[in-house]
């Protein structure tokens, strides 16, 4: 963001504005000085002409610019100050200015709308306006810090906002993940070394250089300064002078029982998301927003983009200088509080669970999702097809809505909801059912004249030796369509683990040439996936000459 020319041409306007006893709008004129240097490659002043307002006013800043139709004429005030701010400085000729000036009269009247067009929000922006610019605000946390506002409980961002429902994993599962936060371990192996060695802290408190290297170098601790911070703010340490110790709150991560280990998470998400963060990566704009950061990821329950995140801090905090926001932000990972995902960045699990306490804690309604086990079939369904479920919970959801009924009852509910449904959600079903015993037959079979699932249930049937019709060639094919349809999703997240599946189990070139025939809705693009995944050359051409013939058959 802001660079060397800006923060020089930014006092020379502060003076300029003094001379002449003018009123600047210093913070909107950084605003287009950072801008035009990070997208249109502006390095000093001379370099603004007549087109940088207009790609600026009408292109950028309704792209980038979290900011409502109403703030248009601040900014189109804050352009004429610095056209008169260069022509006085010599940095523009007269007949430029003159340029400039009707370049900007004409943009007026259309910079509301511009701003107003959701069509052309950017990504960060897209996201973020959504839950609105106010309710995630860097300032009033700076605010409050610097004012040294009383008390230390957990207080988001979002105001009076109200919290999604969400859903929570086992305490058990929390206490256990706790146990490997690396920031924790981290903590406990340092004090412990500390001691050990007899070393010493600086008169301020804080690590003496030499151990820092020594302690990356011996225990493999890569943020050693963080880790020192927490473990004095959970006392873990004692220091007496500069002698260190072990503290009255020092405990081995791994004798704390589940009550103790949740505990303390909850102290130490205080110290890492409360009013007064504890500094975590050296990027100030993540450790002063680390509230906003997991309030956000709290509110929105799905993985944000590492570089819309960057861009909405930035923006947030109004062109404040920024370095290795992407690194800083990965850097959450170490304090066990996200979680990188192929879409970005998401709390885990216990972060999650933590969150929600101190949500409650504060006297907030922060209302838990029912659990699948509670709801339909069709409930169920979505939430396993939903983003962002680990294995073990959906095993858990599985388990716990098919102890619940019988196995007849479940068959008869899950194959119910699926009737008619796509490739996807009928497979989730097919899936769950193939799970059960005999006692579901009667329910199984009360499906054979369905056509879709009939294939389905001559399978499940014959697969337990029960009395069933033969599948025909063709519903052969099409229950094979039917079951690469249903990997779809996966083959799209994990294309190189699909194809070693798929490589073991996949079906011949003799059985793919046919499937052509099949009118099944995901044919096609199940033959390309088999064509561009296959590492048999010769089935692989095959599933190719077979999805041409697809195509060229939905064509007619």
């Amino acid at each position: 963001m802001s660079i060397e020319w800006v923060n020089r041409a930014i006092d020379g306007l502060r003076a300029w504005g003094r001379e002449r006893n003018v009123e600047v709008d210093v913070d909107e004129v950084r605003l287009l000085c950072d801008y035009a240097s990070d997208y249109l490659e502006v390095n000093e002043l001379g370099d603004f002409r007549p087109g940088t307002f207009e790609e600026l006013l009408l292109e950028i800043y309704p792209r980038k610019v979290i900011a409502p139709p109403e703030s248009a004429p601040e900014t189109i005030a804050a352009a004429r100050t610095l056209v008169d701010f260069l022509l006085d400085t010599g940095e523009i000729g007269s007949k430029t200015a003159d340029r400039m000036r009707e370049t900007i009269d004409r943009i007026e009247p259309e910079m509301p709308r511009a701003l107003a067009d959701t069509s052309k929000f950017g990504m960060a922006k897209s996201l973020f306006s959504a839950i609105g610019p106010d309710s995630l605000e860097l300032d009033a946390a700076r605010d409050a810090q610097a004012a040294g506002a009383a008390g230390d409980a957990y207080e988001g961002p979002g105001g009076d906002a109200p919290l999604p429902p969400v859903r929570l994993a086992p305490r058990e599962e929390v206490a256990r993940a706790v146990r490997e936060v690396p920031l924790l371990r981290d903590a406990h192996r340092l004090v412990k070394w500390l001691v050990k060695g007899g070393r010493t802290t600086t008169v301020r408190r804080t690590l003496r250089v030499r151990d820092v290297r020594a302690c990356t170098a011996e225990l493999g601790v890569g943020r050693p300064e963080p880790a020192w911070r927490l473990a004095r703010h959970l006392r873990l340490a004692r220091i007496d002078g500069t002698a260190v110790s072990i503290g009255p709150g020092f405990r081995e991560l791994g004798r704390r029982g589940e009550e103790e280990l949740l505990d303390l998470w909850r102290t130490t998400l205080k110290l890492l998301v409360g009013k007064r963060p504890v500094r975590l990566t050296g990027e100030p704009l993540v450790d002063e927003g680390m509230p906003q950061i997991h309030d956000l990821l709290y509110r929105l329950q799905s993985p944000v983009p590492v570089d819309a995140l960057a861009d909405y801090l930035c923006e947030a905090a109004e062109g404040r200088p920024a370095g290795g926001l992407d690194a800083a932000l990965t850097g959450l990972v170490y304090a066990g509080t996200v979680q990188r995902t192929e879409d970005g960045l998401a709390l885990t699990a216990h972060a999650l669970w933590g969150l929600r306490e101190l949500y409650v804690a504060k006297g907030l309604d922060a209302p838990l999702a029912p659990a699948p086990a509670e709801g339909d079939a069709s409930g169920l369904i979505a939430s396993l097809i939903g983003d962002g479920m680990a294995d073990e919970a959906a095993e858990r959801d599985i388990a716990e809505w098919l102890s619940r009924r019988t196995p007849e009852q479940a068959a008869s509910e899950l194959l119910a909801a699926v009737a008619g449904a796509p490739a996807e959600v009928r497979g989730v079903a097919v899936t769950i059912v193939d799970r059960l015993g005999v006692e579901a037959a009667a329910a199984v079979r009360s499906y054979l004249d369905d056509p879709e699932l009939r294939p389905h249930a001559i399978h499940w049937l014959s697969s337990r030796g029960l009395d069933a019709p033969a599948l025909t060639p063709d519903e052969l094919l099409w229950v094979s369509v039917d079951m690469l349809a249903l990997a779809l999703p996966a083959a799209e997240a994990d294309p190189e683990g699909f194809a070693e599946n798929i490589a073991a189990s996949g079906p011949p070139a003799h059985l793919i040439e046919d499937m052509w025939r099949v009118d099944h809705p995901d044919v096609v693009e199940v033959l390309e996936l088999l064509g561009s995944t296959l590492t048999d050359q010769a089935a692989a051409k095959a599933a190719r000459k077979a999805a041409f013939k697809a195509r060229s058959r939905s064509i007619r």
